[in-house]
This record gives structure tokens, sequence and C-alpha cells, in this order.
């Protein structure tokens, strides 16, 4: 299974994530503070996406509860695409709802005090995102051609398509 980014897109963080080399596993990695040129970020992503040697990255899409697009989920998608450009790899768009909220919370439960979350809660939501991909990816596809009940089913790809 190919190795893939995770990506968390905030409008003053970025949370990085990547799948282990089976393709089975996110981790998280790293919170970008984001520069004032976008264009900075996407490169240090693209550094990233060439270190890790992923075939593919995965963008949290901001979407509010309803399913519509949020005020982010504009801004995201076109984000995506530059970085879909400047990589030459696929970029998927995957729902997001609460990945922040839960993240939060699984950083409380772990015994990290609420004022520490602020240095990982970006990078633990990557993952998650990353995490709920993967594991809709591993999903036996079913005869009917319908997604699993558990796939968040808010996947778009965005750029080139994996060969």
């Amino acid at each position: 299974m190919p190795r893939y980014l995770g990506l968390d897109v905030g409008n003053r963080r970025i949370g990085v994530a990547v799948s282990d080399e089976l393709g089975l596993t996110a981790q998280p990695v790293m919170t970008l503070e984001r520069r004032r040129n976008p264009r900075e970020d996407l490169r240090s992503l693209a550094r990233l996406a060439r270190r890790y040697g992923v075939s593919g990255i995965v963008v949290g899409h901001p979407l509010h509860l309803s399913g519509d697009d949020s005020a982010q989920a504009k801004k995201t998608r076109e984000f995506a695409a530059e970085l879909g450009e400047l990589t030459g790899l696929p970029v998927h768009l995957r729902d997001e709802r609460l990945t922040t909220r839960e993240a939060h919370q699984i950083l409380y439960e772990a015994g990290h005090a609420r004022n520490e979350h602020r240095r990982v809660v970006d990078q633990v939501a990557a993952a998650m995102v990353l995490q709920d991909f993967l594991d809709s990816e591993r999903q036996p596809a079913a005869n009917s051609g319908e997604p699993h009940p558990d796939d968040r089913g808010s996947d778009h790809a965005i750029g080139k398509k994996p060969e």
C-alpha cells in the first residue's frame, strides 16, 4: 500500500501526519507554523512529501456539520490544488468534521494539560484524518459500489490520479 502524507490545514498552523510504510497507521509528525507567503508553506510540504516518499496527500476538508462548505473549505481546496500541482501527487480531500474536538479529547485523556494542546492538536487531527482515509482504503469493495457505512465519505481527489 502506498504511503500518504496527512494534513490539517488551518490559518495559523498546518498539522502534518504520515502513514507507515505498510499504509496501516497514521502517526503525527509535526506542526508547521504558517508563513505570510503560502508558497513557502507549499514548498515545505512538498519537501516533506519527498522526504517521506509519499505517493499521495490527504487534506482535511473543513465542512460544516450539515455537510455544507465552511468559510475555510474553499481556501483549503485551493491550497490542496496548488499542493497537488507543485508535487505532482494526487491529493484527496477528506471530511474533517469534529476532528479537532476529538483530538483535544484524546490529548486530555492522555494527560496533556489543555495549555499544551496547541503545540500538537493540529498534528493529532491530521493523523485522525489520515487514519480515517487509510481505514477506508482497506475496506473491501462492496459489490454494490456503496461506500462503507463507517466511511466519512468526503473523499475527493484533486490533481494527478495514481497510476
